[in-house]
């Protein structure tokens, strides 16, 4: 059975990234467009398709959306746009912004 993974460009221009299987992709786009369940793209609708890819196992999808939910705006758009030298890049710029090692202690030590 089939499984999907899919973002959505929604009216307010924020990126949407969910999962469905075992039915059809535009009867799961059906649902967010028409606003069958509450949540986030029923109240930023209209929603369009702007990217998805096919697995063939259901845990393989939930296990991308989860990693995607979790990207940038910019890597998000590159995915979009098949921009992988960009993708790239946004990769390497959001783990140069991060921390290698915690901030010092701002606790000072007892004094003998």
């Amino acid at each position: 059975m089939p499984a999907f993974v899919y973002m959505l460009r929604c009216a307010d221009g924020s990126y949407y990234v969910g999962s469905s299987r075992g039915e059809s992709l535009d009867k799961r786009l059906g649902e967010h467009e028409v606003g069958t369940y509450a949540g986030y793209t029923s109240r930023r609708r209209p929603v369009t398709l702007v990217w998805s890819e096919q697995f063939e196992r259901f845990d393989e999808a939930v296990a991308y959306e989860r990693r995607l939910k979790g990207w940038s705006r910019a890597k998000k758009e590159a995915l979009i746009r098949g921009d992988w030298d960009r993708l790239q890049e946004a990769a390497k710029r959001s783990t140069a912004q991060q921390p290698s090692d915690p901030p010092p202690s701002s606790n000072p030590s007892p004094s003998s």
